[in-house]
């Protein structure tokens, strides 16, 4: 198991997490509910944390959470598959989970 990606926003961890996870790859949260021991424990050791279970799967976890970082820029598109309109910076449609091409 290696870490993926750490945020004090769990939010943003579970996107991460959510992004990995929809190309197959199996994910964990670490620390997931640790927030509340802040004060007794340092922030950052606090901080929510993607992990990839099979080290194999590891850098292609880490190519996809680059791709997802890096400023995505376009226009809305449509889901092939139930027709939902998605923001340009999903690679995913929010509805269905299915892939933005066409080969999805």
């Amino acid at each position: 198991m290696k870490m993926l990606y750490a945020n004090e926003n769990s939010f943003l961890v579970n996107n991460v997490k959510n992004l990995i996870e929809a190309q197959e790859i199996s994910t964990f949260i670490k620390n997931e509910f640790a927030q509340g021991a802040i004060g007794e424990t340092s922030a950052f050791d606090a901080w929510p944390e993607v992990w990839v279970i099979d080290d194999a799967d590891f850098e292609r976890a880490k190519e996809i959470l680059k791709l997802s970082q890096n400023g995505v820029k376009g226009e809305e598109w449509v889901c092939k598959s139930c027709s939902e309109k998605n923001d340009p910076s999903f690679e995913i449609c929010w509805n269905c989970q299915r892939g933005n091409s066409t080969n999805d």
